[in-house]
């Protein structure tokens, strides 16, 4: 197993040997108005993490710490990231916009065109205006960092696998706790699992997981229609992922318990997007902008409440915000709070929105989709041409790797994409079947089609000008493959 060489100027601690212990307990405590005033938070995300946990009904899943998390707070059965690519998807948690508003439409340092737009709020700017300490952990892959004031800093930038040392995460935010003083505190904590590369060390890093799976062990996920021993063995090494990520967080709640800050602080989990498979990242489709949130608010949350109500990433800056009483700006998100106790507003909204523009710059495949409950609607902009990234992995076909009876149609999808693409997420929950074409779906497609537009208008999505599909092509130097 290879070694990490770690920062300089960071303390070395010996590594503790023993794994969390299930199920920590979160105190829950009825706070006065008063006393409600200036919580902190703690924000923590994962790398690459679809929904594949324990509490969201995943039998394979070793999630204790997050199925108790859970359990004491409240989980969000339909929350959306912006984009299933992790610098836009974390841009949007910071600014509370989309990608197309933030202009980071794709990943950090790949190209000029994708960046921050310069003045735009951000959570960790606002919070430390209003005299909040702030700490990073593990990577922040959005440019300009500059945008992003925090008082401490671990491997924010280019160290991001080294948080695969669940252990130093947990004692990095002890020190950053006790830093901190009588401030209240935002801790923004990383983890990179379950992230590739799969390798023997995504299998088993520093011990953990203590008993990993092997590709005997496992079957391929569901929304895959394929399989092979390839695939069983990324699967594997995926799942190895979240029970390291697991005990991770159950260290880091420990930590925070032992600190006595446990009680006056907002904790909400989430992914940057889906896993690391076909049809997933980078993606319009459920298994990619579908995502694990949880949230555990002291004296605000509901104890094992699972709320179906339609929310986004873009909500989780506005939230945080009304955590540490400060205004929002003007963001494309709301406050999730209402929601926590349990009852959903009247008003609440009926539709989800995201997007899709690049991951590196030669995957370039603009795409925008919207949800209701029920069905969802993807609008492919640029289908006269092939998709450039159809795999993730080892997700490929060859004459002895083939689709499962019944999928060929939806790999063709995944290569050569429509230019819409209508489901029924009821009664097809992987996107097999693709409505668009069906005269009974005629008015709901034109229905979603126009609530897709509305947005787009709205939020000044620039690529609403074909010209701008082409300036972007261009600058990024992507060709077109033709779908025939």
């Amino acid at each position: 197993m290879r070694r990490l060489s770690w920062l300089p100027g960071l303390l070395l601690w010996l590594c503790a040997t023993a794994p969390a212990a299930a199920g920590i307990s979160l105190p829950e405590r009825n706070f006065s108005p008063a006393q409600a005033q200036r919580l902190n938070i703690v924000l923590i995300t994962a790398d690459d993490l679809g929904k594949s946990l324990g509490a969201y009904g995943d039998p394979m899943a070793q999630t204790p710490n997050l199925d108790a998390l859970a359990a004491q707070g409240v989980l969000f059965e339909r929350a959306w990231v912006s984009q299933a690519s992790c610098s836009s998807s974390r841009a949007s948690m910071l600014t509370g916009l989309y990608p197309h508003q933030h202009g980071q439409i794709g990943l950090a340092g790949q190209h000029e065109e994708f960046r921050l737009r310069p003045g735009l709020a951000t959570l960790p700017g606002l919070l430390r205006s209003a005299g909040y300490f702030n700490g990073i952990i593990g990577k922040l892959h959005i440019d300009p960092p500059a945008a992003f004031p925090f008082d401490r800093r671990w491997n924010d930038q280019n160290g991001a696998i080294e948080s695969r040392d669940v252990r130093r995460v947990a004692r990095v935010a002890g020190d950053f706790v006790r830093q901190r003083g009588t401030k209240p505190f935002f801790l923004y904590v990383n983890y990179f699992d379950p992230h590739r590369p799969y390798d023997s060390d995504a299998d088993q890093f520093l011990g953990l997981p203590a008993a990993p799976y092997t590709a005997a062990d496992v079957t391929p996920l569901p929304f895959l229609g394929i399989d092979s021993p390839q695939i069983r063995s990324e699967v594997a090494s995926y799942y190895n992922g979240i029970s390291r990520l697991d005990t991770g967080v159950g260290l880091l709640l420990q930590e925070l318990k032992r600190a006595g800050v446990l009680d006056r602080t907002v904790v909400v989990f989430v992914s940057d997007h889906g896993a690391p498979f076909s049809r997933a990242k980078t993606t319009a489709y459920e298994a990619g902008v579908a995502v694990p949130l949880i949230i555990h608010w002291p004296g605000t949350s509901r104890a094992g409440l699972r709320s179906e109500a339609l929310v986004s990433t873009v909500d989780l800056m506005p939230t945080l915000l009304e955590a540490a009483r400060i205004a929002p700006p003007r963001t494309e998100g709301r406050s999730l709070r209402p929601l926590l106790g349990g009852n959903t507003p009247a008003q609440w909204r009926g539709v989800l929105f995201a997007e899709y523009n690049a991951h590196a710059p030669e995957h370039f495949y603009p795409r925008r989709a919207v949800r209701t409950a029920r069905y969802k609607l993807i609008h492919n902009l640029d289908s006269a041409c092939r998709n450039p990234l159809s795999y993730i992995g080892n997700t490929r076909l060859s004459p002895t790797v083939r689709p499962a009876p019944g999928w060929n149609p939806t790999y063709r999808n995944l290569f050569q994409p429509p230019e819409f693409e209508l489901y029924d997420l009821r009664n097809d929950p992987f996107e097999t079947s693709n409505l668009a074409q069906k005269p009974t779906q005629a008015q709901r497609l034109g229905n979603m089609q126009a609530a897709l537009m509305q947005w787009r208008q709205r939020t000044g999505d620039p690529l609403l000008n074909p010209g701008e599909i082409a300036r972007l092509k261009s600058a990024l130097g992507v060709g077109c493959v033709s779908r025939r």
